[in-house]
């Protein structure tokens, strides 16, 4: 059968094209044409809608592929954005405890590196908690620094962590000094009603001191530890004169500062483990 179909369709492809526009194939030929036409032509408008549909459908599913592909490339970008940010701005924290390094010779105190592994919301401006404790050789009161200056001294610990009392929580206090000038000298507690500032008191009323100048520790002695020398070593950074009005020396023997430390956002410490090693002097305040 197949056979006989192919031998017949070779014959009419041969008469077909071997015959003049008017042979009877071609006639048959255009007859067809002309019936079938216009049943063509209804056929193909009564399934444009249909055949529009199924291109929406195929397009929107090709659309919702894309944008699916699309949104897992923005969610990846977006995240290593926020990574390389995080990356930034722990570089800015770690280049600026390297400068600590250097300038107060932090090295002399044993410091230990430690990561902030949780703040507790209520107490944005009083505790960090970081990943290193008694079994790293960290003991109670030992100095914190990060992000270029003190933020605080351990106050919790236990043998893998520590809880880190910050230099802004109500309870803190420290002698401090002003650098330049005349050096004065006098005792920096947190600014009541504002977390993220300082005021800096008992100052002589006759002091020299202006905005931006840099404000240390002084050191004191710890009656804990009253052979020990000062419980922050002399000369750490704390922050800066940030208002230092005639009216607040004269009248109140002192001046606000504002500290160096981002004290929401730094992700790194330095926990001085021997505050008391090579120092010289302490300083009641």
């Amino acid at each position: 059968m197949l056979l006989v179909l192919v031998v017949v369709s070779l014959v009419l492809l041969t008469d077909y094209f071997g015959e003049s526009a008017d042979s009877p194939l071609h006639s048959v030929q255009r007859g067809i044409v002309a019936v079938l036409s216009p049943v063509q032509e209804g056929a193909s408008r009564v399934l444009a809608p249909v055949r529009d549909v199924a291109n929406w459908v195929s397009g929107t599913l090709r659309a919702k592929t894309q944008r699916d592909q699309l949104q897992r490339e923005v969610n990846a970008l977006n995240a290593r954005v926020a990574q390389l940010a995080s990356q930034r701005i722990q570089n800015a924290q770690l280049t600026r405890e390297l400068g600590l390094d250097q300038s107060i010779g932090a090295a002399t105190y044993h410091p230990i590196g430690a990561a902030v592994i949780s703040r507790d919301p209520s107490l944005w401006y009083q505790q960090v908690e970081v990943d290193r404790g008694s079994d790293d050789g960290v003991a109670l009161n030992d100095p914190v620094l990060a992000d270029g200056g003190l933020v605080g001294d351990v106050t919790t610990l236990n043998g893998s962590s520590a809880v880190v009392t910050l230099i802004t929580d109500h309870s803190w206090a420290a002698a401090a000094e002003v650098l330049a000038g005349s050096g004065e000298s006098g005792l920096l507690e947190p600014a009541v009603g504002s977390p993220n500032r300082m005021v800096l008191s008992e100052l002589p009323s006759g002091a020299s001191i202006s905005v931006g100048q840099q404000v240390v520790t002084a050191g004191f002695t710890d009656p804990n530890h009253a052979g020990q020398g000062s419980l922050y070593p002399p000369g750490i950074p704390i922050g800066k004169v940030s208002d230092a009005s005639q009216n607040g020396l004269v009248n109140q023997q002192q001046v606000k500062v504002a500290p160096l430390a981002d004290l929401r956002r730094f992700e790194s410490v330095q926990i001085l483990t021997k505050p008391y090693a090579g120092q010289e002097r302490a300083q009641a305040p």
